[in-house]
């Protein structure tokens, strides 16, 4: 078989996962079209905005894409082929089935945050965790897809990245003040034109100039630096298969949304049109270049994905070409990172009860956000991507616990939702227990034991303290 059937097969799987399991996950749910939604019952101008399927879909799509689905699947190409089924079974099964529910979720809580989310489904007190916990999250994002596109910028115009910080986080403040469809759903459609120029264009150069697809096909347990697989990988490719940071922007759209019956198209779809980015990407790092060693060589010694994004774009595109390929990235991230702040104040908002229709109110939340992170974008960019890489799984398997929660007190399949929440947990348990720079340090081993452990209890405790607790709410009957 050609190397670059791969491709096509994990391409055809994530299509199949759409229309086969996203109707299962569809119908497990049970929308209903004739409910109103948010967006009908209580619009504002503001935030809560009626606008098309269509419009929803690709905004939807451009706040989950950041740095993520570029990033993170070049890193994991070090890994090799396991990276490739990751991001297909990852998305189809976790990824995909998170983005759902935390959109439908929050379409039937009247268009409320994660916070709110997982504190109807799993109790008072995780609420009260998550809403710091959320917007740690949030602020960690956005400062993280200011100095990636900043970055990139600066390599591609060679002016200083600290101009282009402040232009972004100028461009940031406005996005997250102003009704969402006066900057977001009028500039996105543009922006999209050239994420698909970057995806699509480079994909086709690389096939046209007879690069070989996956051209280190060996499977192996640890990259060059000696770092496991397992869970590295898993954490490592986030955005593109699945992240928690995603469960912080369906709520945006959830607000939007027109009809319950575009949720699979709006939220899982969605998630499987950044899953084929996420493809695209790690197809390139795992064909551009002849192995392994040779993609380690060209990011660094500090990782730097984006000088892999540079030099694959200008290769394989030409100047011109790989300049619009380069600015198609760093519409990603910053697509991501104004709804990012816009998310946190809007979570912020949710917990006070204070009404975001009024500019002052919206102002007194968001400078002191602003404020906060300025002052972290000269934290080194390594360590913050470590602490966001953890904290993003963290909330994933978070949000798949509450949808387990959700489904299992009305009698429904929880098994969707409650599989891959084990999964994440033990990724980001096992994570956490290993990592040295910010984690406990303990054994590979020991590490392993204690992180499947405290997912087996989390499984457990949903099957038996979660089945007696109902929800706190009458909202998503």
């Amino acid at each position: 078989m050609p190397s670059w059937m791969y491709f096509v097969l994990a391409l055809a799987g994530l299509l199949g996962g759409y229309f086969v399991y996203g109707s299962i996950v569809e119908k497990v749910f049970g929308p209903n079209p004739n409910r109103p939604t948010p967006a009908c019952k209580m619009p504002d101008g503001v935030d809560y905005v009626e606008m098309s399927p269509a419009k929803v879909f690709l905004i939807q799509l451009l706040n989950i894409a950041g740095l993520g689905p570029v990033f993170g699947p070049i890193l994991g190409a070090l890994y090799g082929p396991i990276a490739l089924v990751w991001v297909v079974i990852g998305c189809v099964f976790a990824g995909a089935v998170h983005d759902y529910f935390s959109g439908m979720l929050s379409v039937r809580y009247n268009g409320k945050s994660v916070p709110d989310i997982v504190g109807y489904n799993l109790g008072e007190p995780i609420r009260k965790l998550m809403r710091v916990f959320a917007v740690v999250l949030l602020i960690l994002v956005g400062v993280v897809f200011v100095a990636g596109p900043a970055g990139l910028l600066a390599q591609l115009t060679g002016i200083d990245s600290m101009l282009f910080v402040a232009i972004i986080f100028a461009y940031y403040f406005l996005a997250t003040i102003l009704p969402v469809d006066k900057i977001i759903g009028r500039i996105y459609p543009f922006f999209a034109v050239l994420l698909v120029f970057m995806a699509v264009g480079l994909l086709a150069a690389l096939a046209f100039k007879g690069y070989t697809f996956y051209s280190n096909i060996e499977w192996t347990t640890q990259n060059p630096a000696g770092l496991p697989a397992w869970p590295l990988v898993f954490i490592t490719i986030a955005c593109g298969a699945c992240s928690g940071f995603h469960a912080t922007q369906s709520p945006l759209m959830a607000r939007c949304i027109s009809n319950e019956k575009h949720g699979r198209q709006i939220f899982y779809g969605a998630m499987i049109a950044e899953g084929v980015i996420g493809l695209i990407w790690v197809t390139l790092g795992m064909s551009f270049y002849t192995d392994t060693a040779a993609l380690d060589a060209a990011l660094g010694p500090k990782g730097n994905a984006a000088l892999v994004v540079n030099n694959i774009s200008v290769e394989l595109l030409g100047a011109f070409g790989g300049a619009l390929a380069v600015l198609g990235v760093v519409v990603l991230p910053v697509t991501s990172g104004d709804t990012a702040f816009r998310a946190a104040r809007l979570t912020i908002a949710d917990a006070l009860g204070y009404d975001q229709r009024p500019h002052k109110n919206r102002l007194m939340i968001a400078v002191p956000l602003f404020v906060v992170g300025v002052a972290l974008n000269f934290i080194p960019f390594g360590m913050l991507w470590r602490y966001f890489g953890f904290a993003n799984q963290a909330l994933a398997a978070i949000m798949l616990w509450a949808a387990a929660a959700y489904l299992l007190h009305r009698g429904k399949f929880h098994w969707i939702a409650s599989v891959p929440a084990c999964f994440m947990t033990a990724v980001s348990a096992v994570y956490i227990c290993f990592e040295k720079s910010m984690g406990f340090g303990m054994s590979y081993e020991m590490s392993n034991i204690v992180g499947i452990a405290i997912a087996l209890v989390c499984f457990a405790l949903l099957l038996t303290v979660g089945r007696k607790i109902q929800p706190s709410d009458d909202l998503s009957v």
